[in-house]
């Protein structure tokens, strides 16, 4: 495992704030369906007061759920993501705002606009009401109008969950022609933008040791300049169900069907596999799937349509009840900064097979099987082994468990968070 900053040797401790904080989280786009970002904030959010702190979270839409005490600071965007068709979603009054204009014509020629449309409309309201905070911390969106508030004096510290490069050299890679290559780099083009900014920023704080090693091979910036604080698990949200009998021969999963990184066609092909000797094996994918997308086809050309099934948009104790009722989780992917799904699984129990994608085998350690990214073979064997033993699911169950409970606390990462907030108000 990985040092945090509150135990990593030479860290300088400083001592507790005189007065509770007040600190503004960013977030572009927050709602917990938006992936782990969006689990982030209210998370994090949620430590930090509980540690005593004044929070608001300043976010594009989706929004995030916030709990009581945590104020939510708007900031619409044209969210053409949730617009029934976005190429008719352009009303005269956005020609009265570049941010707008920017989003709508962006988005119309394949890009991904809102990381930069956020920045330049915080900037805006930053103008408008001046800063009533101590810090203001800076959730992956990466753009010149966070970037700006730093050169105003405000101090900033930004957390990177990891280096998306790593999603393009993916995605990239599934396209079989030059147009699909287009598409992708379009879509990406918005890296150019974070690495031109990341450079320029003083105080970065990233979730594991891959991710840092990562995101400095990735912006050519010293890893040294990255502190590591380990996100956590709410092991009280997030904990067994032992009424909750487990369903036999029944593989969990949480992925984005066609987002290449989360690797879920590798466990499909596994799947398959499993199902010549497991012919009653079935596969629960927390995600939603495009039928014509990649994933959809992976499916019919496998013949699994009527083993996998899909779930989206469940609440948090209907997940939880998810992980309870299954034989084991899956993770299958090929890439990850942290991995929400592997330390959820942990906390509640579940057996669990991982891949060791970037920090998986961190945050997994020995309490699950772990495989090599990408080996559908090895996540077949480590599948089959588990489903032919109860007792070694039960024990790994009560390991991950364990390790959850010590090593994974959001208590801990608001603390050592609140020590990087002190670091960037130091002179």
């Amino acid at each position: 495992m990985t040092q945090t900053m509150d135990d990593a040797p030479g860290a300088r401790a400083l001592p507790p704030p005189e007065r509770p904080l007040r600190i503004a989280l960013l977030g572009y786009r927050s709602a917990p369906h938006s992936g782990g970002q969006g689990i982030y904030l209210a998370s994090l959010s949620r430590a930090l007061r509980n540690l005593g702190h004044t929070v608001d979270v300043i976010s594009g839409p989706p929004y995030p759920e916030l709990d009581e005490g945590i104020r939510l600071i708007k900031i619409p965007s044209l969210d053409l993501f949730a617009a029934p068709n976005h190429v008719t979603a352009l009303r005269w009054k956005h020609f009265r705002s570049a941010p707008d204009l920017f989003e709508y014509f962006s988005m119309l020629t394949g890009g991904f606009p809102e990381p930069y449309t956020f920045g330049q409309r915080l900037k805006a309201y930053f103008l408008a009401h001046g800063n009533p905070y101590d810090v203001v911390h800076d959730n992956q969106t990466l753009a010149p109008g966070v970037l700006t508030l730093q050169r105003w004096g405000v101090p900033l510290v930004t957390t990177i969950h990891h280096p998306i490069q790593r999603d393009l050299a993916l995605a990239l890679a599934q396209q079989r022609d030059w147009k699909g290559r287009l598409l992708v780099r379009r879509w990406h083009h918005f890296l150019r933008m974070q690495e031109r900014v990341v450079p320029q920023l003083k105080h970065l704080v990233t979730v594991s040791a891959a991710s840092r090693d990562a995101i400095a091979e990735a912006f050519r910036i010293p890893a040294a300049r990255i502190e590591v604080v380990h996100n956590g698990v709410d092991s009280t949200r997030w904990a067994p169900l032992p009424e909750v009998p487990r369903a036999p021969a029944t593989l969990l999963t949480v992925a984005s069907a066609d987002q290449p990184l989360k690797g879920l066609p590798v466990l499909l092909d596994a799947l398959a596999t499993l199902r010549k000797s497991h012919p009653t094996v079935t596969l629960r994918v927390i995600g939603k799937l495009n039928p014509d997308g990649p994933t959809g086809a992976r499916l019919q050309a496998l013949g699994l349509g009527a083993a996998v099934t899909f779930e989206a948009g469940l609440s948090e104790a209907a997940l939880r009840q998810r992980y309870a009722e299954a034989t084991l989780a899956v993770v299958p992917s090929l890439y990850e900064g942290f991995g929400f799904p592997a330390a959820e699984a942990m906390a509640c129990g579940t057996p669990l097979v991982s891949s060791t994608g970037g920090a998986l085998g961190e945050v997994v350690g020995d309490a699950g099987l772990t495989v090599p990214p990408g080996d559908s073979a090895a996540l077949a064997n480590a599948i089959d082994q588990l489903l032919k033993a109860p007792e070694l699911r039960l024990g790994l169950g009560a390991r991950g468990r364990s390790r959850a409970l010590e090593q994974f606390s959001w208590a801990r990462a608001g603390a050592a968070m609140v020590q990087c907030y002190q670091e960037a108000r130091s002179p």
